[in-house]
């Protein structure tokens, strides 16, 4: 359905907006844990309406704070069906952790209903961090000193993992589910996870894989190490009214074997030590960053072989030598940062540009974190050092920003005023020309704004000129008019055609409005003279 800011509003107001429940359960014991906590949309036509239908409105236009004060009541006030020590794990906007007023909206809700704030767990995604560290910071930390738990979710889909691992206080880490989707038929997802699952432990954080579909699934994550997990293997999303038949479910044992890969049926749990150490190398080795570890004399102890190759020599030849023998050119220039951590101060998001070890190729950018190593007398005994290739991200960054200026010169000069609509009918691009002869905001007019710029007469017929073109995929071609910038009204055409994808699905609508302003003056006139 093409939904409307004007229906999420009116949604909020009737509280149409309920909480549904999915198990985590801890994957040793089968029992479980909590659940996350997920929006729906109790719509009295369509029913249950997901929130990728509407919570781009919601953050776009100011309301996702009244929408997570509506789930967060509801959720907090089936707390009667909740036995203790389950907890709810609820997922917040990226923008709401540089909200500065979101403690106070979870203490108010918390209050209200008494669900105790250490029963809750804040779930963000990394990217609620890269814009405004400061503020998502201080947020973090009065969630943290309230007695929330902070998860990081899809961890491992966005930029500076690592930073953002150190920089905010975080308890747990969700393992995003396409990797755990493709982890038993793909080695590159299975080390991912592997490298996630030995991340979080050394960091003493929880590891949560989410997408856990089928029992090979969890049988895997076990065998990794993986502690919690939610997925249909479980159960999926159900309302409030289903908690209590969820709580009172039988354990899901599970056999802890992997009879898919040959010689790996032993048990983590009944592992011999010398097979514990072949899976901490397999995770070291799997990582996907480069890891070693300094001595305090700044030599080589450990390297996996993505910081080898990042440096040029072998793995071997790295041992028992100095990062000045082995990298001189880049020494001078690390040699600050690596004794400030030798005085036990963590570093972390040191962005450099760095030689290719491979002569002729482009320079390196890579972000570098320094953790000291304390002994149990509290003396640093050596540098953890972890080094993320973002060379790739940033040649993307400037490749798609160079695009983004091409297109945006070839809108502006258009002589028609383009635009570019969703498949539900949402306007995603809007040229600056349009926005110039309205005087709206390019905030305003994305989404269904640009509709409060028509004329009441011809909003009507638009709208449903519209609707029927999202649903049957024939080409727009309507006339309305708009009230301009200097308070006139004027005259638009505007048509359009779907771009149909490679399975004959609709991706998007191209079209453009030009300014028929003077053709219907002229139409307007002839009419007038033949009248006469």
């Amino acid at each position: 359905m093409l939904v409307e800011l004007s229906d999420v509003s009116r949604a909020l107001d009737n509280d149409q907006l309920v909480p549904c429940f999915q198990p985590i359960v801890c994957l040793r014991t089968g029992h479980l844990a909590g659940f996350e906590v997920l929006a729906r949309w109790q719509h009295p036509e369509h029913g249950l309406i997901l929130p990728e239908n509407f919570i781009s409105l919601a953050e776009q236009n100011g309301l996702i704070a009244k929408l997570t004060r509506q789930i967060l009541l509801k959720c907090f006030a089936a707390k009667p069906m909740i036995p203790e020590p389950l907890v709810l794990a609820v997922n917040f906007s990226p923008i709401q952790l540089h909200d500065a007023d979101l403690p106070n909206l979870i203490r108010e809700a918390s209050e209200k209903t008494q669900f105790p704030w250490r029963r809750l767990t804040v779930e963000v995604t990394e990217t609620a961090l890269v814009n405004d560290r400061k503020t998502a910071r201080k947020v973090a930390t009065e969630l943290q000193a309230m007695g929330c738990r902070l998860a990081l979710d899809d961890f491992g889909t966005g930029y500076s993992s690592l930073h953002h691992l150190q920089a905010l206080p975080f308890g747990e880490l969700k393992i995003d589910r396409s990797f755990v989707e493709s982890m038993t038929t793909s080695i590159e997802s299975r080390k991912i996870v592997a490298a996630v699952v030995g991340l979080g432990a050394s960091l003493g954080m929880v590891t949560v894989a989410e997408g856990v579909e089928t029992e090979q699934h969890a049988d895997m994550l076990l065998w990794l190490g993986c502690e919690m997990a939610q997925g249909w293997l479980f159960g999926h999303p159900l309302p409030a009214d289903r908690i209590p038949e969820m709580v009172s479910a039988a354990p899901r044992q599970l056999s802890g074997r992997l009879s898919t890969i040959p010689g790996a049926s032993i048990s983590s749990l009944e592992a011999r030590p010398a097979q514990r150490l072949a899976q901490l190398q397999a995770i070291y080795n799997g990582a996907p960053v480069g890891l070693c570890f300094l001595d305090r004399n700044l030599r080589y102890v450990s390297i996996n072989q993505r910081l080898a190759d990042m440096n040029g020599p072998p793995m071997a030849a790295h041992i028992g030598r100095t990062v000045k023998e082995m990298i001189p050119t880049m020494y001078t220039w690390l040699e600050p940062y690596l004794l400030r951590a030798l005085h036990g101060e963590s570093i972390t998001d040191v962005e450099i540009e760095k030689p290719s070890p491979k002569p002729g190729e482009p320079d390196m950018t890579v972000i570098l974190s320094y953790q000291p190593a304390f002994d149990e007398a509290h003396e640093v005994v050596g540098i953890s050092v972890a080094v993320v290739d973002i060379s790739s991200r940033k040649q993307a960054e400037q490749t798609l920003k160079e695009i983004e200026e091409h297109y945006r010169l070839m809108i502006e000069n258009n002589p028609q005023m383009p635009w570019v609509r969703d498949t539900d009918g949402n306007m995603i691009e809007i040229s600056s020309r349009w926005l110039k002869l309205t005087g709206m905001s390019k905030e305003h007019a994305l989404n269904a704004g640009w509709l409060d710029a028509l004329h009441p007469d011809d909003l009507g017929p638009t709208m449903k000129a519209v609707r029927e073109a999202m649903h049957s995929g024939n080409p727009i071609d309507i006339e309305y008019r708009v009230k301009t910038a200097d308070g006139q009204w004027k005259w638009l055409r505007t048509r359009g055609s779907p771009r149909y994808g490679p399975a004959g699905e609709i991706r998007r609508w191209y079209g453009g409005t030009e300014d028929i302003d003077e053709r219907k003056e002229l139409e307007e006139a002839i009419r007038s003279y033949k009248a006469s």
